[in-house]
């Protein structure tokens, strides 16, 4: 697996190839992927960049804090993405209300 590293607090006019060249220079870059909103297409601020070789993650860990098109960069190793048990569970369902009402025939 590939050292990935989460770059954030990204300018939103930033393109993918624009992060491909700031981390080339640290060493073999093997993808950007910029994350965007689904809706819009516009960027959320915040990339993952997948590096060739763990010196090359090392060396470009050294830029985290640079100011890059204006702004600070955070880098710092990807973690993991969470995953959750989608086994089973819930639960509820049944009736809601004044349950005192049950059975009970209204006065008029």
């Amino acid at each position: 697996m590939q050292p990935k590293l989460y770059v954030g607090n990204l300018n939103y006019s930033v393109k993918e190839q624009d992060l491909y060249t700031l981390f080339q220079k640290y060493g073999e870059v093997k993808a950007v992927n910029l994350i965007t909103d689904k809706y819009s297409g516009e960027s959320k601020g915040f990339a993952f960049v997948e590096m060739g070789s763990s010196a090359d993650a090392e060396k470009a860990l050294a830029e985290n804090g640079n100011e890059f098109m204006g702004r600070a960069l955070n880098i710092s190793e990807a973690r993991p993405p969470k995953t959750f048990d989608r086994r089973g569970g819930g639960g509820g369902g049944g009736r809601g209300g004044n349950r005192s009402s049950y059975g009970k025939k209204p006065r008029y």
